[in-house]
């Protein structure tokens, strides 16, 4: 029988979300792969069944509760997305807290902070607005020029800033949503490795910001647009632009 990576992919997951299933028979409290895999695959199923989009996502978050996972876990697997075949087509279900009884949108070592805590005033408030047809979540220090490329924002105001929220949490930018975001510079030695590839290094070196910008554009960031281009179309060039190396930040 031959069977297509889409298809194989789908059996390596029937078979993982079979084999958590046994554990949790046995009374084992399941760990991440084993929770997301049965949160993946009763997606699937109901998708097979027939059952809406909608449906099949409720259904995904009520299969498991905080019982039933190992400690931890419900705050690490806070959303889970699997693409399905339904019958109008295959869609992308994404399942926001999916086990429930977790800490809020805390990762571990996350900062709970105590009675009279308050985070530093941002030095910068953004528009961010999300493009994407799925939410999108950034967390507290990742640096947040850096974050999903649909999401509309300026870009080059945003270089060397994180989100203004405590250590662990993190903000959901909903589908087709607009919100007012506070930010503040990166703390430390101000390095930035890893992320989205597009610095991997110190933020502060010369040229360090241009060369982001550029890559940014390049690579179809919203909000990162040279001279005269529309936000919405990086690395498109507009009338009156000096040329392809012409930098700029969105309005």
């Amino acid at each position: 029988m031959r069977l297509t990576p889409t298809e194989r992919d789908r059996l390596l997951l029937f078979n993982a979300a079979q084999l958590a299933r046994a554990r949790r028979a046995r009374g084992l409290r399941l760990n991440v792969p084993e929770a997301t895999a049965i949160v993946a695959d009763t997606v699937c199923e109901a998708a097979r069944d027939g059952r809406r989009l909608a449906e099949a996502v409720e259904a995904a978050r009520s299969v498991l509760g905080p019982a039933d996972v190992l400690p931890g876990v419900a705050d690490v697997v806070t959303e889970v997305h699997v693409e399905a075949v339904f019958d109008d087509g295959s869609r992308l279900a994404v399942v926001t807290d999916p086990i429930g009884g977790g800490a809020g949108d805390l990762a571990p070592g996350a900062l709970l902070p105590g009675p009279g805590y308050a985070e530093p005033a941002p030095h910068l408030t953004l528009t961010v607005r999300n493009t994407a047809d799925v939410p999108v979540s950034v967390t507290s220090h990742f640096h947040f020029f850096e974050a999903n490329p649909r999401l509309l924002f300026d870009r080059a105001a945003a270089y060397g800033m994180r989100l203004a929220v405590p250590a662990g949490s993190s903000v959901r930018f909903d589908p087709g949503g607009t919100a007012e975001i506070g930010l503040l510079p990166v703390g430390g030695d101000r390095v930035a490795i890893g992320f989205a590839g597009l610095v991997d290094g110190p933020l502060d070196a010369p040229g360090a910001r241009e060369e982001a910008l550029r890559r940014a554009a390049a690579c179809g960031y919203l909000g990162a647009v040279r001279a005269g281009a529309d936000p919405e179309r990086p690395g498109t060039d507009g009338p009156g632009t000096d040329g392809p190396g012409a930098e700029g930040t969105a309005p």
